[in-house]
């Protein structure tokens, strides 16, 4: 009828960790409770997408304890933020500049634009397998728009060149 809150202990038994709950003592026969439970579990990246465990009720007055087994979905949650620069942020090549063809010379091909880009992951869920795709325009017109020349990663992450990366071999 009343609301309470529950006090519930945590336990290692038999190489599992266990959550006693104490519902209530005495319990009339025939009595009908209803528990709302919130767990709060760390280290289910890898656990895929729910995670089972074994609910069991057990009464002093019985032997053999009731059970059940539940499972719940579990579903991540990140906040993955992109921040991204040009360096420098503004370029405007001279009216009169035109390309140098077959030149392997950098300065024949434009000028240099270093674009760097930043995924931050804002939590609250670690992140693991992310792809990130840029595309970027390498044409405009049917002219040469950015020359790709190069691509670098840091902090662990691994990078897939372009089929058109670098390739006039600057």
């Amino acid at each position: 009828q009343g609301q309470e809150k529950l006090s519930c202990n945590p336990k290692k038994e038999n190489g599992s960790h266990v959550v006693l709950c104490e519902l209530g003592n005495p319990m009339k026969a025939g009595a009908q409770i209803t528990v709302d439970m919130e767990l709060s579990v760390s280290g289910l990246e890898d656990m895929g997408d729910a995670i089972t465990f074994q609910l069991q009720l057990r009464s002093k007055n019985s032997p053999s304890p009731a059970s059940a087994w539940v499972t719940v979905p579990v579903e991540a949650e990140a906040v993955m933020e992109l921040r991204g620069n040009s360096l420098p942020a503004t370029t405007v090549l001279p009216t009169s500049w035109q390309r140098v063809e077959g030149s392997r010379r950098l300065e024949d091909h434009g000028i240099k634009v270093e674009h760097v880009y930043q995924l931050h992951n804002k939590g609250p869920s670690t992140v693991s397998g992310v792809t990130l795709r840029l595309a970027i325009p390498s044409q405009l017109e049917g002219h040469i728009l950015l020359y790709l020349l190069e691509l670098g990663t840091e902090g662990g992450m691994s990078c897939t060149n372009p089929p058109n990366l670098n390739a006039e071999q600057v």
